[in-house]
């Protein structure tokens, strides 16, 4: 109870009272306008005076959801959290550095947020904490100003690997899906980082088996007078299921998965480890004359790309050169991406014609499904691609409103710093704003956190 007696009553740190959702969009677009402009906020040091820029330890990385009672503490004061950003890490390090030590990139993104946009971080460990109940927490997060899902040293395709006693394999996987199925109106915008972009990937793909399975298990829906619904659902099921199970993933000209239920279709070890600097490309996909994969899924990706802007696309196509730091063994396929995005369009738009009967159904759940899922960019090394997908943007299309929600995914870490690691860590100094606003990871990492919070 100490520790959340000394929780910040008004969100701010530098501004404090002050911090609120207008306040921060304002803030995040001004540092995005260009590389040049003066900090706005207040120049005051976000280290306690012992220089301990550590969670829990002191403001304005005091807020951390340790216990059930912490999560409930919070959500009696929801001012705190629609004005900040929650903080999932899945692990306890992202990785380890040259030098062998364990990055805890959180605090990165704590830091990043209060320096440009006085924005307010909640930290929600649960590789120490679990998961809690995802009926409570779920919406908890969804009512933050967004959620940042970080990185970790597990294997997405490895079970063995969550090796934490608190928050398993299926924990997560529970977690994710439950989070890539609220974005709904006003709901926090995700960005899903490493392990985080991993877990997304393979939660879409699970999402979709699962959508298939009810679909085809789904004798009637109630109210579907003429059958209508169910014949459309059953057809465009049928087709996902027809080119999933026929659908391989090569590295290399070797078979890593053969099909869309084989452990690493979604996710599998990259050719090569990625550790450093590299430079983004705008993504291609495959030529459709001379590519194996089925031409609607190459052609889904160019329409896609040509009708929705995924920013980090747009970003990567118009600087001259975009650096970010990867730290990565694994990767997300190509292969699962475009037929992930080509299966969730054609399931979305067999429902617009029925989307009032299957919202009184069982099947209402298949309503909150992505509608589209972009694979935006990719990395390159002397020898070629190495990265194909290297960064999502997972749209959300109302079929109401029609308007647009967005979330995004990336492998690569733009919260660190080329040159920095961790913040606090080491003998370099914090960067200041000025630093931030010419850094290409900061600016990514702010961009997805501004177009996400547009609707």
């Amino acid at each position: 109870m100490a520790e959340r007696d000394a929780w910040r009553s008004r969100p701010g740190f530098l501004q404090p009272g002050h911090a609120e959702r207008a306040s921060i969009q304002i803030l995040l677009g001004r540092f995005l306008v260009d590389r040049i402009a003066p900090n706005p906020l207040p120049e005051r040091s976000l280290f306690p005076g012992d220089g301990a820029f550590r969670w829990g330890a002191a403001p304005p990385l005091e807020k951390v959801l340790h216990a059930r009672a912490d999560l409930e503490s919070l959500a009696l004061r929801p001012r705190l959290l629609r004005s900040a950003v929650a903080i999932v890490e899945p692990w306890d390090h992202v990785g380890r550095n040259a030098a062998d030590e364990p990055l805890r990139a959180s605090t990165n993104v704590a830091y990043l947020l209060q320096k440009i946009a006085d924005c307010d971080s909640v930290l929600l460990p649960v590789w120490s904490s679990g998961v809690f109940d995802l009926e409570v927490l779920v919406p908890l997060l969804a009512s933050s100003l967004a959620v940042v899902f970080e990185g970790g040293e597990p294997s997405v395709h490895d079970e063995a690997s969550f090796s934490s006693p608190r928050c398993s394999r299926a924990d997560l996987f529970a977690l994710v899906e439950q989070l890539l199925l609220a974005r709904a109106q006003s709901s926090a915008p995700a960005v899903f980082i490493c392990l985080g972009h991993q877990l997304a990937a393979a939660c879409l793909v699970e999402l979709l088996r699962r959508s298939v399975a009810e679909v085809i298990a789904t004798r009637e829906i109630p109210r579907d007078r003429h059958g209508d619904a169910q014949s459309a659902l059953e057809d465009v099921c049928a087709r996902i299921a027809g080119v999933g199970e026929k659908l391989e993933v090569r590295k290399q000209g070797l078979v890593v998965a053969p099909d869309w239920s084989a452990p690493c279709f979604a996710v599998a070890r990259n050719e090569s480890g990625e550790q450093g600097t590299r430079v983004l490309v705008p993504y291609r996909p495959p030529h459709p004359r001379t590519s194996q994969l089925p031409k609607e899924l190459i052609l889904a990706q160019q329409v896609v790309a040509d009708r929705y802007e995924g920013v980090i696309d747009t970003l990567v196509g118009s600087e001259k050169q975009v650096g970010i730091e990867m730290f990565h063994g694994d990767e997300v396929n190509e292969e699962a991406m475009l037929f992930a995005n080509w299966a969730f369009g054609a399931l979305h738009d067999a429902m617009i014609p029925h989307r009032a009967v299957l919202a009184g159904s069982p099947l209402a759940w298949l309503l909150q499904l992505p509608s589209a899922v972009e694979i935006l960019c990719s990395t390159t090394t002397e020898q070629g691609l190495l990265t194909e997908c290297a960064a999502l943007g997972i749209y959300y299309r109302d079929l109401e409103t029609k308007r647009m929600r967005r979330s995004f995914s990336c492998q690569f870490h733009p919260e660190l710093l080329a040159g920095q690691g961790e913040v606090g860590r080491g003998s370099a100094p914090p960067p200041s704003y000025s630093e931030l606003k010419r850094d290409d990871g900061a600016r990514i990492f702010a961009r997805m956190l501004y177009e996400g919070m547009q609707e």
